[in-house]
């Protein structure tokens, strides 16, 4: 991380594992503290992008943070090209208007790294990875000694069971994860919702409902309790 990258800078956030730590090694190792999150949310679900979570709990999440969220709501089935312009908008106002870098919980796959920055880099923006090429499995054991709780909420049944659906992200969750699985999920295995840790003013008290499977995913609900 470049020391220009500190001065205004934004945070995409998802609500899960990878971006409140992202949240936290800029807080703890850099001293930044981001101006806005940034998060997508699908329209007619109500729930952010991918991960399925509702939007009610993100708004309760980002309270108990205490930076400001920009949401940028995109249709079911939005095109690449709706996405970029729907991004647009929102990086036209403020409190993104001044942000000069934006921040991303990515670790490995170069292809996601090269398209963030290209699309930034055509907005005049750069873009930040805190914890890039960090060993996923010391990362995610770090997560959960640093205090953090967070619950599997959305899974690839192509890449892992459907049966994590709805675990609590510990150390028991990391000893069943099947050889080839990322300790982070980074090839998309799965996605989580952080409901306790260092950068919350208190745990959320969360309770885990249904798990369905949409679009070729399993998603389990989440609510607060």
């Amino acid at each position: 991380m470049n020391h220009e990258d500190r001065s205004a800078l934004a945070l995409s956030w998802s609500g899960g594992k990878d971006s409140a730590l992202a949240l936290w090694v800029l807080g703890r190792e850099y001293g930044v503290v981001p101006q806005a999150l940034i998060t997508t949310i699908t329209d007619v679900y109500e729930r952010i992008s991918m991960h399925g979570v509702r939007r009610s709990l993100l708004t309760r999440q980002v309270r108990d943070i205490g930076i400001p969220l920009v949401e940028v709501e995109i249709p079911v089935g939005c095109t690449n090209e709706e996405y970029e312009q729907r991004m647009a908008q929102a990086f036209a106002s403020e409190p993104l208007a001044s942000v000069e870098a934006v921040a991303f919980g990515d670790l490995f796959l170069e292809d996601i790294r090269a398209y963030r920055e290209e699309r930034l880099a055509a907005a005049g923006r750069r873009g930040c990875f805190p914890l890039w090429h960090r060993d996923t499995t010391a990362l995610a054991r770090e997560f959960i000694a640093a205090g953090f709780e967070a619950i599997i909420v959305c899974v690839d049944p192509t890449k892992l069971d459907r049966s994590f659906a709805g675990r609590r992200f510990d150390q028991r969750l990391l000893d069943d994860l099947p050889a080839g699985v990322d300790p982070c999920g980074e090839n998309g295995e799965f996605h989580t919702f952080v409901c306790a840790g260092p950068i919350l003013s208190e745990p959320i008290a969360v309770e885990v409902g249904e798990t369905v499977e949409r679009d070729g995913f399993v998603f389990t609900d989440v609510t607060v309790r």
